[in-house]
């Protein structure tokens, strides 16, 4: 189908569910029902499933499914458990996985948004995204999009989608154990940035506003006002902060009362209304009471549940239409399962399958990617993804840090280590020595920062953190 919303999603080539409020316990002043919205989601799912290729797959070329796993997360369902035709040889996550860790995925000339994408749905998929193969890395893969010149953008600033499909796939992606991956400093450069770009009405569009006082006073649109509050909610900013306030205004004001529905630039619509209602259940806002309840008594998840072919599950693109669309189906369905841009698998029920899968070594002499940050304490933060081909099954962390010398993207993540070889404990890193007042510390995946030691064992897929301070 060719309309602007599907074009836009082409330049993003945008446990429980990640920040999200669960919409399965409602307020008595709800309008959809627990009930209702129990057949929506079990009717969706099954739309979806019907959606899955005959090799089992739902990636492909060009525009294809892997949103799917977004919303089939969201409301309940592990890929693991979506065959076709009970093919469990077949099943989607297998599939999915095995597509991501192809040498030729996604494409010659990839783009941020590549990886972004993959990260949110390989994480719904039950896949660490930082594991999912030997030589695939996909937060490595974003961190090499960091913008020097542009602290805090990740890809060119102009595409400001980018930047907020980074927070959404950095802070949204946790650990399987549930830990923030990524450190504070980098969240932080995330969070300054999408505050930057927050139009004068409260919302954002897809393209960079900062600095521009003609861009921050344009109309901003539904889609990406949703993800974009999804993005800093998930990166650590609470949902009574002021530009959250602010954002959630800017909705209000686009309601249509008689529908529940948000009136969009490309008009009402289903994809945009399912973003809405995602950063909303990211930021735990329930959009079914209080702002988002019209006077006629319409909720942007009654209109969602409207656009739904029942028993069929496939949800309309426009109120009009007469068949359902694939994406419509997944942003409404994600949108009234209660989803944010991305869910923590629920616990497979296929027998065996366990909830999440990952690469567990490194394999010798087959090339890989780490991320890394520095932070030397005076602002100037250091982000990359260093490539080397590890020797053992394991590295370290001084072996990391030289090949960051060299080969890292962007360049100049590591400029020094001291001492340059052997085991001992970092006493400088990029001219910067420890002292009595701060030392260089390390940690990875969101572990408590402890001694820098050279000989500090790192993990395939190490999300690894360095910084200088007390």
């Amino acid at each position: 189908m060719s309309r602007p919303l599907i074009s836009r999603r082409l330049a993003f080539t945008a446990t429980a569910s990640i920040g999200a409020f669960c919409l399965s316990v409602l307020p008595a002043a709800a309008t959809a029902t627990p009930g209702q919205i129990a057949t929506s989601r079990a009717n969706g799912v099954a739309y979806l499933k019907s959606l899955q290729a005959a090799d089992g797959s739902y990636a492909g070329p060009g525009l294809s499914n892997e949103w799917a796993f977004s919303a089939l997360a969201s409301a309940g369902t592990a890929a693991v458990d979506v065959t076709p035709g009970g093919d469990t040889t077949k099943n989607a996550r297998s599939v999915y996985r095995a597509l991501l860790a192809t040498a030729g995925w996604p494409s010659a000339t990839p783009v941020v948004t590549d990886y972004e994408r993959a990260t949110l749905n390989s994480y719904a998929a039950g896949v660490d995204p930082s594991r999912v193969s030997a030589s695939r890395n996909l937060i490595g893969d974003i961190y090499g999009y960091w913008q020097t010149a542009e602290p805090g953008y990740f890809g060119p600033p102009a595409n400001f989608n980018g930047t907020v499909f980074a927070a959404l796939a950095l802070g949204g992606a946790r650990t399987p154990a549930g830990a923030q991956r990524i450190p504070q400093s980098l969240r932080d450069s995330l969070i300054a940035r999408i505050r930057a770009n927050q139009h004068n009405d409260g919302g954002w569009d897809y393209s960079r506003a900062e600095g521009d006082p003609g861009r921050l006073a344009a109309p901003s649109d539904i889609d990406m006002t949703g993800a974009a509050m999804a993005a800093l909610c998930v990166t650590g900013v609470p949902n009574t902060d002021t530009d959250i306030t602010r954002a959630k205004a800017f909705l209000k004001s686009k309601l249509v009362p008689g529908s529940g529905a948000f009136n969009a630039t490309f008009g009402v619509n289903t994809d945009s209304n399912g973003w809405a209602v995602s950063g909303l259940n990211a930021c735990g806002v329930n959009p079914q009471t209080g702002d988002f309840l019209t006077s006629a008594g319409k909720t942007p998840v009654d209109f969602l549940i409207a656009q739904q072919f029942n028993p069929g599950g496939g949800f309309r693109y426009l109120p009009g239409d007469t068949t359902p669309s694939a994406y419509a189906s997944v942003d409404g369905l994600r949108a009234v399962a209660g989803g944010g841009f991305t869910a923590a698998p629920p616990v497979p029920v296929t027998g065996g399958a366990p909830q999440w899968v990952a690469q567990g070594a490194f394999t010798p002499g087959t090339a890989t990617k780490l991320a890394l940050t520095v932070d030397d304490g005076t602002g100037d933060l250091k982000v990359c993804s260093v490539s080397f081909t590890p020797t053992g099954a394991t590295t370290t962390l001084g072996a990391v840090l030289d090949a960051a010398t060299t080969a890292a993207t962007p360049s100049g993540c590591v400029s020094g280590v001291t001492p340059s070889s052997g085991t001992a404990t970092i006493t400088a890193l990029n001219g910067r020595a420890n002292s009595g007042v701060g030392t260089w510390k390390a940690g990875v995946d969101g572990s408590a920062l402890t001694g820098a030691d050279r000989g500090r064992v790192i993990n395939v897929g190490d999300t690894i953190a360095l910084r200088w301070g007390a």
